[in-house]
């Protein structure tokens, strides 16, 4: 390997203008328990644009909570947490049979520089991601994958697939549940419609009247629009599960439509983060609430055998080159597509 790569850097919190092409960056070196993967594709999220604006912070100081763990960020960082590439480079303590093994990085990061983390970290906000060539990352956040799917298919599956399964697994979907996915047209709601139907869910999908087809073709055997009656479209105490990503001015309805002794889990907020809260609805109908951001330890593994037997299938809206990472985020700013926007790594 060269001594210098390319990639994209995050400068500061800010607009497009605070990512930086550079063709000087030193390529990563792995320690005893570390492998280098050489990046192939790397796919657009939430996560990295809501990190580069300071989406996540609650108070007026920017730099003291606005990652997705409530740390300070620190600049320069390489942002990008869905990874598909190889293994490039093995530390001492890897097996060198790990070279050229095709991976997924596991975007919940919870071992670095050997040691086991306190608090997990985020590819690409803790640590640095994969908007670069190669990347660093502990053996076992490397996951092999054996599909015929192509690289930039398989980088659309890290963070949103996880975040969809974790959140199915937080809230123990199984066979028979009715579950109501928000957000659907997105990549962790097409990810969750997907999965819930995986598990033998009957799945109501909220989207817009324009992906409604697509989100049938997914799995979903209702679809609704996002200023729709939910109450009288589904009836009340009809759901058994929610997997919300949306919160915002509606969210009441979802509580009404949820069974009593439903379950609720949460990973976004793009409507709102601010919602209205009937205390006695929670109680009286025994509600369980999940927020999902940390992956159960069982869930990418769980994930990657998913992918490998074909129960789930990748959707790339568009394909940008890595240079290009300000028009993708753009085109993924407007919200007009349905699945993932990747990034081809040169």
């Amino acid at each position: 390997m060269d001594s210098r790569m390319s990639g994209v850097v995050l400068t500061g919190h800010g607009g497009p203008e605070k990512l930086e092409w550079r063709d000087d960056l030193p390529v990563p070196q792995p320690g005893p328990k570390d492998v280098i993967v050489r990046v192939r594709a790397a796919a657009v999220n939430n996560t990295d644009i809501n990190t580069r604006t300071a989406w996540y912070s609650k108070g007026g100081n920017q730099a003291e909570d606005a990652s997705w763990s409530g740390n300070p960020l620190q600049f320069p960082r390489i942002q990008g947490a869905d990874v598909c590439g190889e293994i490039a480079a093995v530390g001492a303590d890897v097996s060198p049979g790990r070279i050229g093994e095709r991976v997924l990085i596991e975007p919940c990061i919870r071992e670095a520089d050997g040691a086991e983390l306190a608090a997990p970290w985020y590819f690409g906000s803790e640590c640095d991601g994969g908007f670069a060539q190669f990347a660093r990352v502990a053996s076992r956040h490397a996951h092999p994958v054996r599909s015929t799917l192509s690289d930039i298919e398989l980088a659309s599956f890290p963070c949103s697939y996880s975040t969809a399964e974790n959140m199915l697994t937080r809230a123990q979907v199984k066979h028979g549940d009715t579950v109501l996915v928000t957000g659907a047209s997105g990549g962790v709601g097409s990810a969750a419609v997907q999965l819930a139907r995986a598990r033998g869910a009957t799945v109501a999908a909220v989207t817009s009247p324009a992906k409604s087809a697509t989100l049938r073709e997914l799995g979903a055997a209702r679809t609704f629009g996002r200023d729709d009656d939910l109450l009288a479209g589904l009836g009340a105490n009809s759901v058994d599960v929610v997997i919300d990503l949306v919160a915002g001015p509606n969210w009441p309805a979802l509580l009404d439509v949820m069974r009593p002794g439903a379950r609720y889990a949460v990973a976004g907020a793009i409507g709102g983060p601010m919602v209205e809260l009937d205390v006695r609805t929670l109680y009286l109908k025994d509600l369980s609430f999940f927020g999902c951001t940390v992956l159960e330890p069982e869930v990418f593994g769980n994930l990657v055998g998913r992918i490998e037997r074909g129960e789930i299938k990748p959707l790339v809206a568009a394909v940008h080159a890595l240079k290009d990472i300000d028009k993708a985020q753009e085109d993924f700013g407007k919200k007009g597509h349905t699945g993932k926007i990747v990034l081809e790594v040169p």
